[in-house]
């Protein structure tokens, strides 16, 4: 099955709306076309099923982390989480890899125009050419471009004896092809049926150029989808059809002679729509291979090698016939031109791969993108998308619960109100109260002449300490130890509560404040979101941990991962690290071990998710300033009393709630094998800007029985 990298690569765990284009471009395309996204390893991506992106449009980082306990779907389905930066002024655009800027008129450029440039511009070794790798620079004939059976087999084409192809015809080919066998270009369309893509079309063009056949075909299944868009058929045009398959068989095996040597693009899709087998084939799009095994379509090759357009925005579909024409002229430019010749045009270079985009990729296997949205159609006006505009976002979700699996890609978007810039800075504020509360812990009380550096090295012990106060307004002292990261808290209650120190027993707990109120249910919720899954903290640990580990590493089965922090200003490791395992079993045995006699760690399972640290780190410690005011909370309390009673039902906590549930129920309609994103882009007021979040997943083919949680 198709899978996810257990740990993301980008260091700071910030992934870039480019890297994130990278990821969608090779989810539809796979490594044969694109190289592998930087940043994380995605797995087996041909068996993938479907690409769907939720964009919760006006929601950021903050929203998620401020409202983590109503986020109660996500956070437990989506293991892998990661930064956005603050949001463009087209977050759409970038992450599908659209180019906003306009060409020297005034019109906006392209997706084919920007192709284009790239490529006229690009300058490449003819030497690095994997055209001229594989043909040399001399001047090749009609044998030298056939495809080899080898070739053929990879390439999935109708082979005789195949275990797929028992029922297919063959062509009166006898084998005896020369560099002087006649060329015949071929092109099908196709249409959805019950049983997959069947053909509707047929057409088949002669050296000259000269159309031989052109004949629609009507399938013996139901059809579904006429694909209008790309076949140009329609239920009108093929109602009084009564051609059939078997029909243009027998036609194309009395017009083709024994040595005649097919030319098309794709070609092994036409093959297998014909249910033919022709072992003699040229197929342009391996002929044209770019750099990584690029294919490129047929529309941009006959703009760039011909100087023609084909397939024009004007025309419903495309004409099979000019498609034919056009893949056999690729042939004999190529035939006639040579290797070198074709080099010059720069197919293997690398702006040409940079300027690829999501809506090109798509369009290359002649597929479409979803689209459905309630604000301004962003991506209405270009071609291979289909825009379908909501009024509401309620709308939104029912028609995508209906279009979203009839689509290989597909992008929801979901718009929110933004939230007034004094609720968004008190929200920061709170977060950072809150995580400072929940990592501070009260211990005592002790004797008044308690040993002080005894006691602070054992709260020490337990993870990084950021301050250690003394308390003297009690009867007897207490300690104040406010800890950098919430595991080290939450040990420190763990082992120390009740325990004797110096004949007294003391007790370890938070401070108790309407932030700490729900901290036993926040660190239980923490402790099963899927990202902790499998991943423990451990204290105490030394600067030759990681080589005393891996030298026994037979004792830590399922062992992915080592997160060892280092202090941002010495660069020294820290004395704790994280350890992430596949299985929470194999994570279970491990902090046994650990924490064992041998090796005297203390740890338990992970709290902190990677991500959210980094983002903590960039909080504001002090409330923001307002309008150049220092606005104290009780006033800011009040605006935000008014504000919530005035909105009631729709407070964001409650939007939080109610759109985690409405997004599993639409989770849950998903196909198996769905890669699935959840994007929060982040937001921009008067006082900054707040970056986003990113949640990623493919769902498994268990979970297609699995019923939805209850929240």
């Amino acid at each position: 099955k198709a899978c996810l990298s257990t740990l993301l690569l980008a260091a700071n765990c910030e992934v870039t709306h480019g890297q994130l284009c990278e990821l969608l471009k090779y989810a539809v395309l796979g490594k044969s076309s694109i190289p592998k996204p930087s940043w994380c390893q995605l797995l087996h991506q041909n068996h993938l099923s479907n690409v769907v992106v939720f964009i919760l449009k006006g929601m950021s980082q903050l929203h998620f982390y401020r409202f983590y306990l109503e986020f109660g779907f996500l956070r437990k389905a989506f293991r892998h989480k990661f930064c956005l930066p603050p949001p463009s002024s087209n977050f759409l655009s970038d992450i599908i890899g659209l180019q906003n800027e306009k060409t020297d008129g005034d019109s906006p450029r392209t997706i084919e125009g920007t192709l284009l440039s790239a490529t006229l511009k690009a300058s490449t070794n003819p030497q690095n050419d994997p055209i001229v790798q594989k043909y040399g620079y001399e001047q090749v004939g009609v044998t030298r471009c056939l495809l080899t059976k080898e070739e053929m087999e990879r390439f999935h084409f109708p082979l005789q004896g195949s275990p797929s192809c028992e029922d297919f015809i063959l062509t009166k080919c006898n084998g005896s092809v020369t560099d002087s066998s006649p060329l015949f270009g071929l092109d099908c369309e196709m249409c959805l049926t019950s049983k997959g893509r069947e053909l509707t079309r047929v057409s088949l063009v002669t050296d000259g150029g000269h159309c031989v056949m052109d004949e629609l075909v009507k399938p013996d299944d139901k059809i579904l989808d006429y694909l209008t868009c790309f076949s140009g058929i329609t239920k009108k045009i093929l109602n009084p059809v009564t051609t059939k398959l078997k029909d243009v068989q027998k036609l194309l095996r009395e017009l083709l002679p024994p040595e005649a040597v097919l030319v098309g693009h794709s070609l092994d899709q036409d093959l297998r729509a014909l249910k033919m087998i022709h072992p003699h084939v040229i197929d342009t799009s391996l002929l044209y291979i770019g750099k990584q095994a690029r294919r490129f379509k047929l529309q941009f090759l006959a703009k760039v090698i011909l100087g023609k357009d084909i397939q024009c925005s004007n025309k419903l579909g495309h004409d099979a016939i000019e498609d034919a024409r056009t893949a056999l002229e690729l042939a004999q430019y190529f035939l006639k031109h040579g290797p070198q010749k074709v080099s010059i045009f720069g197919l293997a270079s690398d702006p040409l791969e940079l300027a690829l985009c999501v809506l090109e990729c798509l369009d290359s296997l002649g597929q479409k993108l979803l689209f459905l949205t309630q604000d301004t159609d962003e991506l209405s006006s270009l071609g291979n998308c289909q825009t379908i505009k909501c009024p509401s976002n309620k709308e939104v979700l029912e028609q995508a619960r209906v279009e979203v699996p009839l689509f290989p890609f597909s992008v929801v978007q979901f718009s929110f109100e933004p939230f007034m810039p004094e609720f968004t800075e008190e929200m920061k504020r709170r977060m950072r109260t809150k995580w400072t509360e929940m990592s501070t812990v009260y211990a005592g009380p002790f004797s008044k002449n308690y040993n002080l550096r005894m006691v602070k090295k054992m709260f020490k012990s337990f993870g990084p300490v950021q301050s250690i106060t003394v308390i003297l307004e009690t009867h007897r002292p207490h300690l104040r130890i406010q800890y950098e990261i919430l595991e080290a808290a939450q040990l420190a209650i763990e082992t120390m509560n009740d325990i004797q120190v110096e004949g007294l027993c003391i007790k370890v707990r938070r401070p108790v404040t309407e932030f700490t109120l729900d901290s036993d249910t926040l660190v239980n919720e923490l402790e099963q979101d899927s990202e902790n899954q499998g991943t423990i903290y451990l204290a105490g640990v030394s600067e030759t941990f990681k080589t005393h580990l891996l030298q026994q590493s037979n004792l830590f089965h399922g062992l992915e991962a080592m997160i060892l922090p280092k202090d941002v200003k010495s660069r020294k490791q820290k004395n704790y690290c994280f350890l992430k395992f596949k299985t929470f079993d194999n994570a279970q045995r491990a902090l046994e071990i650990l924490t064992g006699k041998d090796w005297e760690l203390k740890g338990r399972h992970a709290l902190t998710l990677r991500h959210f640290q980094a983002w903590l780190r960039d909080l504001p410690p002090e409330p923001a300033r307002l309008m150049g005011l220092q606005v104290t909370p009780p006033l800011l309390e009040n605006k935000m009393v008014f504000w919530i009673n005035t909105l009631k039902v729709n407070h964001p906590k409650m939007i939080a709630w109610r759109w985690s549930r409405r997004i599993e129920k639409l989770y849950h309609s998903l196909n198996p094998g769905t890669l699935c994103l959840i994007l929060l882009p982040g937001t921009k007021n008067a006082f900054g800007s707040h970056p986003g979040l990113g949640l990623m997943k493919i769902k498994d083919e268990e979970e297609s029985n699995t019923p939805s949680m209850g929240m």
